[in-house]
């Protein structure tokens, strides 16, 4: 098992980064919250999952090995497979799992594209004894924005899971003024927290 790539980062798309190690540029699947921290010439050190498949080789990548286990214990739940963990991953921080698993949020869990009632009902069941209590602050959304440009992070995150590029920028313009007022307020816009926000309205329309 790969357990970690380090080296220059040589490539960062909406999901996925390139690493160079020893010459060779190694692909890895990353939420967007590890992708806004890479920046393209700078110096990485990703915990890795390598997902085997009949007829592909996924190597996934994350910010810490704490991301990276949670990622796959949410894969033993069932019905859910690495590209579903990503996702969730990508709207929740590990601790935001941990914290919406051990309350029964079942409202947090149907934010994440592909997760219904149904099937969130099952997975605070399957892994209630499994991501245990959350480790630190367990604020949902805890992740805030490393660079001014959140728009342009929270745009990249809607077109990684999977949305148009119009219903993207729709999405966008539509918590713009929530991003407002967390600056108005002194603070920074939470991406995060935003991408939630926009979630909830691109369901709203579709």
């Amino acid at each position: 098992m790969i357990a970690f790539v380090s080296g220059p980062v040589a490539a960062v798309a909406p999901d996925t980064a390139v690493i160079e190690v020893g010459g060779i540029g190694m692909a890895l699947q990353c939420t967007p919250a590890t992708l806004a921290g890479l920046r393209v010439g700078q110096q990485a050190r990703l915990a890795t999952s390598l997902v085997v498949r009949e007829d592909s080789l996924t190597l996934y990548g994350f910010a810490d090995d704490d991301e990276r286990q949670v990622f796959e214990l949410l894969q033993t739940a069932s019905g859910v497979g690495p590209r579903l963990a990503q996702a969730m991953l990508a709207v929740h921080s590990p601790d935001a799992l941990r914290l919406a698993v051990s309350t029964g949020d079942e409202k947090a869990l149907t934010a994440v594209p592909g997760i219904g009632k149904k099937g969130a009902q099952r997975l605070l069941l399957e892994l209630k004894d499994r991501l245990g209590e959350p480790l630190g602050s367990a604020v949902p959304g805890a992740r805030t924005a490393a660079a001014p440009g959140w728009s342009d992070q929270l745009h990249t995150a809607l077109v990684g899971l999977g949305y148009a590029t119009r219903e993207a920028d729709e999405a966008v313009a539509a918590v713009t003024p929530q991003a407002e007022e967390a600056v108005a307020a002194g603070g920074k816009p939470q991406v995060a927290q935003l991408l939630r926000a926009a979630l909830q309205t691109l369901n709203r329309t579709r």
